[in-house]
């Protein structure tokens, strides 16, 4: 069957090194713009960690000439428009998604955000309280909390294992000295991407956003240090809260966006949690009943990545669906998948992208972050293709090489303190 292109776009490099990409989209009102910095927590170092994302809060607290605090919010919300932003381990994004008439006031409020930020001393300690509440506020969500536990399990003390927002001791550390150096040596032109993607004319958007960033400065980052992985026995991770829930992710050490087994594992990972007809979701909570969210997946960094399960339950039932989860692993493993799981799940990526791709914030994020990682930008039909040709032994092999006792990890929030237990089951895998 011939398939319809899902997307158009034309990229330019300006001469100051930032590259710009319009992917025009007729059969929406709205317009995405989106810019990709280069950097997140990964390039931090331990005194500053959280700078990335104290950076990003900054850059909404005024401009030259949007001075006040508030002043950049009104003029996007008088338009109704979604903006936000964000950070990440690896980059840090900010959008804003408008009526396409309204595209000329979004481009100059980013623009103006990014290239002629203040950083008032006065607005920085304002900002630092902010930041020390939203800490807070990841902890007590322990949904939240779990995933950054297991990634610390995985990497430990180095930018990877660290949390992305910082701890309060390295934030209230973070001067604006240190701030304006950051931004100067990161935020510049050869790493940053802007994307444009929705209802406009492709050459006079590339022609606005050219003529606006061409001011963006130049400069050499720094480039994040290379990850140290090493693993010998399972891993476990307890952390103590009285909750109503006990929350848990279990998993494993994968591989980088760049490593062609990303695709067996995306079915894999499908197959195992990734819908409402998975193995873990059919096991765990309509079998036995004794989970409202469960699932797994795969998230894949620019050098490493991992596969995780994860679910919340009772306090009781946590060696109970530990178990369950190793006992799901351990048939994949053994026996493989069926041909109709392996149509089912393809059939669902096939889907789940046609939909994904409707939407102008979809199509500026999926180029956004091919550009930024990539020296030549993936389609869809592409990642299509690729899923297609992979097979019931592609997809065992995999699980075979991937999910071994002793490259498991398990981290737990909830009132539970002795994980030496869980290192037992893991083991018999």
């Amino acid at each position: 069957m011939r398939r319809a292109k899902i997307m158009q776009f034309t990229e330019k490099k300006l001469p100051n090194g930032i590259r710009v990409i319009v992917s025009p989209l007729a059969s929406t009102q709205a317009v995405s713009l989106l810019v990709l910095i280069g950097t997140g927590s990964n390039y931090e170092v331990k005194r500053t960690n959280g700078i990335s994302h104290f950076l990003e809060h900054l850059f909404f607290k005024g401009t030259k000439s949007r001075p006040r605090a508030g002043d950049v919010h009104r003029a996007l919300d008088g338009i109704g428009a979604e903006h936000n932003a964000f950070t990440s381990h690896e980059y840090t994004g900010y959008w804003v998604k408008s009526a396409f008439r309204h595209f000329d006031m979004a481009l100059d409020v980013v623009s103006d955000i990014l290239l002629e930020p203040l950083f008032k001393s006065d607005e920085i300690e304002r900002e630092r309280g902010v930041i020390l509440q939203e800490i807070s506020m990841y902890e007590d969500m322990p949904q939240r909390r779990v995933s950054e536990y297991f990634e610390s399990l995985l990497y430990g003390d180095q930018p990877a294992g660290w949390d992305i927002a910082g701890l309060p001791e390295t934030v209230n550390n973070i001067s604006r000295g240190d701030i304006v150096r950051y931004k100067e040596k990161q935020y510049v032109a050869s790493n940053t991407v802007v994307v444009v993607a929705g209802n406009v004319d492709p050459s006079e958007a590339m022609r606005k956003v050219s003529k606006t960033f061409v001011k963006m400065s130049k400069g050499h980052p720094d480039h994040q240090k290379k990850i140290k992985e090493e693993q010998k026995t399972p891993g476990v991770r307890m952390v103590w809260k009285e909750s109503d829930q006990t929350h848990l992710m279990l998993g494993v050490r994968a591989f980088s966006l760049h490593d062609k087994r990303r695709y067996p594992l995306l079915l894999l990972s499908g197959i195992l949690g990734g819908n409402t007809s998975s193995r873990l979701f059919m096991e765990i909570r309509e079998k036995l009943g004794l989970a409202y969210y469960v699932g797994a997946g795969a998230q894949h960094y620019a050098t490493t990545g991992f596969f995780s399960a994860r679910a919340g339950v009772p306090h009781s039932a946590l060696p109970i669906v530990v178990r369950k989860i190793t006992e799901i692993l351990h048939d994949v493993c053994t026996k493989g998948i069926s041909e109709r799981e392996l149509l089912h799940i393809k059939d669902y990526v096939r889907g789940s992208l046609a939909l994904a791709f409707e939407t102008s914030d979809e199509i500026a994020f999926h180029l956004g972050e091919e550009a930024l990682f990539r020296k030549k930008i993936i389609m869809p039909e592409e990642d299509l293709r690729k899923l297609d040709a992979v097979t019931r032994a592609d997809i065992q092999r995999l699980a075979r090489e991937i999910l071994k006792p002793a490259q498991l990890n398990l981290a737990v929030v909830g009132p539970h303190r002795s994980g030496s237990a869980y290192q037992k089951v893991l083991l018999k895998l």
